[in-house]
């Protein structure tokens, strides 16, 4: 059936509109798409079925060619499959109603917007860290409608969280974030599997078990100058899509690496300068990554954050679209109006954790 659009003849073309940004202007000199597009908002109906409607109202077409026009039609993303615009449960369809439509922009003949969330359902996200855009990270993903979250962290909620980290109340004061962070996603949604791991993280060996049923890696880690690049090891070991963001003073980050298709952060550090170069772009580089900085993290900007780093999940876990931040970090600057700005990792041919990744076993994206 057709999707909620707009159309109108001018001459021999004809005007359509799905998404307010664009417009497609196709041939039509004969009305014969205008006339496909006014049966299909009539409701599901099959090539021949349509063929015969549209000869009995004078515009005479086969069902070879209402396929093709279909087709065409399919190309442009004004068409889906009726039967597949719910997931057929009418408690799961209230509950992810804006999903569903959401899922309407990119849904196809071939591939539903039912689809798009029930892959969002099947799916298992590990997510580390339930911090500053950590906590963000987990209640975007429990609105996806992610169907099972592994949290990891090892902090206790304190005062000083509640300016940015929204799953926490004065009462929770002391307690385990990861304990309290999976209570609310089990209130939230108890379709929603979710498991808490209150560890700390010393290394890539401590991933290891937690690693074996992802489908994405998200979040990280503070506490340690070389944590992310432990997190990038044990994801390229498992062959898992690591997404990670945090800001530093006046500037929001995110990044993702894909394992064997992209560049990962061991690659990045192959292009920093070595300790004996002397000039002032070394210096001042060598002193950035060496600054400690206080986490300045408001709740506008953990939200943004945690949201950036969402989407980028739903990319690897939906396959709506390829993920945009692959062997790159998307750096949003306060002082330029958070404007985001691509900023690719070298990628190093000869950098042993991308060495780790497995060959590709057909789960990500082709």
């Amino acid at each position: 059936m057709v999707k909620e659009c707009a159309w109108e003849s001018l001459g021999d073309e004809l005007v359509v509109v799905h998404d307010p940004r664009e417009a497609y202007t196709l041939a039509d000199p004969g009305g014969r798409v205008a006339a496909l597009l006014d049966e299909l908002a009539r409701g599901p109906a099959t090539a021949e079925e349509l063929s015969a409607a549209l000869t009995a109202r004078g515009v005479p077409v086969s069902a070879d060619d209402v396929r093709d026009g279909l087709a065409g039609l399919d190309s442009l993303g004004l068409v889906e499959d009726a039967d597949e615009r719910l997931l057929g449960d009418p408690e799961a369809d209230e509950r992810h109603f804006s999903n569903l439509t959401f899922f309407g922009a990119f849904a196809r003949l071939g591939t539903s917007r039912a689809e798009f969330v029930r892959r969002l359902r099947a799916s298992h996200v590990l997510v580390l860290g339930a911090g500053g855009g950590g906590s963000a990270l987990v209640q975007c993903l429990a609105g996806l409608g992610v169907g099972a979250l592994t949290l990891v962290d090892r902090d206790d909620i304190e005062p000083r969280n509640f300016a940015r980290q929204f799953l926490y109340r004065r009462a929770d004061v002391g307690r385990s974030k990861v304990e309290r962070a999976a209570e609310w996603v089990r209130a939230y949604d108890p379709d929603i599997e979710v498991r808490a791991v209150d560890r700390w993280i010393s290394g890539p060996d401590d991933l290891k078990d937690l690693t074996g049923d992802a489908d994405v890696i998200a979040g990280g880690l503070d506490g340690a100058p070389d944590a992310n690049l432990w997190v990038n090891e044990a994801a390229l070991r498992a062959g898992v899509p690591l997404v990670a963001g945090g800001m530093t003073r006046t500037q929001l980050i995110y990044f993702s690496v894909d394992p064997g298709r992209s560049a990962c952060l061991r690659c990045d550090e192959s292009d920093l300068p070595g300790p004996g170069e002397r000039t002032t772009a070394a210096v001042a580089q060598r002193l950035t990554r060496g600054l400690r900085l206080a986490n300045g993290l408001t709740g506008p900007m953990a939200m943004q954050v945690g949201s950036l780093v969402a989407y980028e999940v739903m990319r690897y876990l939906t396959k709506v679209e390829p993920p945009r931040a692959a062997g790159a970090r998307v750096v949003l600057d306060l002082l330029d109006g958070l404007v985001p700005v691509w900023r690719p990792f070298p990628r190093d041919p000869g950098c042993p954790a991308c060495a780790l990744a497995p060959q590709n076993d057909g789960r990500r994206l082709p």
